[in-house]
Order: C-alpha cells, then sequence, then structure tokens
C-alpha cells in the first residue's frame, strides 16, 4: 500500500490483514502518519523517492498496490526525484502533469511496466462504497435541493472533464464553489463564506467522466459533514458504487445530527437530467 492522509488507508489496511493479507505500506511523509501503521511492515517515503519505494517493495516481495489517502500534489519542481524516480519521469511524461487523473493513471501504467499490479482500491474498501441510489439519512432533498443536485452534477462533469476537481457546492441554482487542488474541506469553508440567504446549498461528490476506478475515488466521512454543515450546507450528494463513504455508521450518524440530507445517487439517471438553468 502507498498511503496519504485520513482514516480511509488505515481502514484499508486493517481490512486487508483481516482478509490474511499483511499490508506492506509505504507511508508519504507529510501526509500519512506513520504511528497508525506501527503493526505492518512500513517506510516512510517522500513523494519524489519513487526509487527507493519500489526498491523496498520488491524486496519485500509485493506484487499488488493499493494507492489510498488524502494527497496534496506539490509542484513538479519541488519533487526532488531521487535517481529511481529519475529513470521514471520521462516514461510518464509531462502532459500527464496537467491534472490528478492524467497523472495517476500515468503512475499506474509505470507500475504495471515496473511488474506490479494496481489493485483498485474498492476490491479491499468494497464495503465503504454504497452499492446503489440509497437515501443514507431520514432527511430527503425537496424539489429545490433536488435540482442543486442536478447542476452540482452537470458542473463535476464539466470540470472532471478538463480533469480538475470531482466536487462542488450549488445554493439555489448559484455555483457557490468548486474543488480544485486545495481538496474538499477548504472548498467547503470557501462555500460558507459565499452563502446566499434562503434554503442553503448542496455539495456533490462524484466521479470525473471517463475516470480510472482503481484510483483516487471521491470520498466522504463525519469530518465532511461537520464541515457541510459548517457551511451552512443542508445535504450532500454522492455517487453510488463510486464515493467512498469512510466509517458509514458514524457519518450517516453525523448527518442525522446536523439535519442534513445523506444521499447517493446515479449521476446517469435521466432524472440528474432535469432543465438546471
Amino acid at each position: 500500500m502507498i498511503v496519504g492522509a485520513g482514516d480511509m488507508p488505515r481502514r484499508a489496511a486493517a481490512a486487508a490483514a483481516a482478509a490474511g493479507r499483511l499490508p506492506h505500506v509505504v507511508v508519504l511523509e507529510g501526509f500519512g502518519e506513520p504511528a497508525s501503521y506501527a503493526s505492518y511492515p512500513h517506510i516512510v517515503c517522500r513523494l519524489g523517492a519513487a526509487g527507493r519505494m519500489l526498491e523496498w517493495l520488491r524486496g519485500a516481495g509485493v506484487r499488488e498496490v493499493v494507492l489510498a489517502g488524502r494527497v496534496t500534489r506539490p509542484s513538479f519542481l519541488s519533487l526532488r526525484p531521487d535517481a529511481g524516480a529519475a529513470r521514471l519521469l520521462p516514461r510518464v511524461g509531462m502532459k500527464a502533469f496537467g491534472g490528478d487523473d492524467s497523472l495517476l493513471k500515468a503512475v499506474l501504467r509505470v507500475l504495471q511496466e515496473e511488474g506490479f499490479e494496481p489493485v483498485p482500491a474498492q476490491a479491499v474498501l468494497a464495503e465503504f462504497l454504497v452499492a446503489g441510489p440509497e437515501h443514507l439519512s431520514s432527511v430527503e432533498p425537496d424539489e429545490t435541493a433536488r435540482r442543486d443536485i442536478a447542476r452540482g452534477i452537470a458542473v463535476v462533469r464539466a470540470l472532471g472533464s478538463v480533469d480538475v476537481g470531482q466536487g462542488c457546492v450549488v445554493q439555489q441554482g448559484l455555483v457557490l464553489a468548486v474543488e480544485a487542488i486545495e481538496g474538499t474541506d477548504a472548498m467547503l469553508a470557501r462555500a460558507g463564506e459565499q452563502r446566499r440567504e434562503g434554503p442553503g446549498g448542496v455539495l456533490v461528490k462524484i466521479l470525473k467522466p471517463g475516470q480510472d476506478r482503481r484510483i483516487d475515488l471521491p470520498a466522504i466521512g463525519d469530518a465532511t459533514i461537520r464541515a457541510a454543515a459548517a457551511a451552512g450546507l443542508r445535504g450532500i450528494a454522492i455517487e453510488a458504487n463510486g464515493t467512498i463513504v469512510v466509517n458509514r455508521a458514524s457519518t450517516v450518524a453525523a448527518a442525522e445530527a446536523a439535519g442534513l440530507f445523506l444521499v447517493a445517487v446515479d449521476p446517469g439517471d435521466p432524472i440528474w437530467s432535469i432543465p438546471v438553468s
């Protein structure tokens, strides 16, 4: 496992161990918490030390690799690649640095060329995916909120088509914020600053069009719920069988406590193609 920040990679490691597969963990320096993986074989590496990562994984006999957790992408110049990473960079290609999905697809391709098999995160995180459209909390979106969800889906699809983000906040048809490199929490804080009077907004978190499902699935957890409530939102819409819900029980409980709706939707369903202009 190559892990960044958050609870999801910790739970993925525990799930793999419970299934009888001892995880070997590369903790990305400045993102993952090494203490969380103390019971597993692990090393701490900076992002640019790809050569060291691959050498350690090979030495441990690892063949399958899962990438999980939040990582803030650095600039290309700040990577300081080690000798192994410098060897790999021409194969990644500069075009891959245009967006997250382009870069991650290139990383997956190089991993395969190096003899590793990238494993989809959902293979070990299936329990965190909502299988189909579902109301996860008892609160349901009204017609205004449903229109905001539809508009949010259209906005995220437009963003995703140029490999930018997986989320946005819409209030009464107005796009208050879109997700870029700063991540969901910062986007929600910005949306709270832009809040208008009247019914609160909606957070929409779905996959980019054509996104490689082996990596970087959108995710929410109880911290997302708290941030959405603090921003004055009244609900969250996620993609069924696409967005990871980290610790479903506590996330749903947080939504109930905050009075927020939490729904899993199929973005391809014609119901979300209602006029949103």
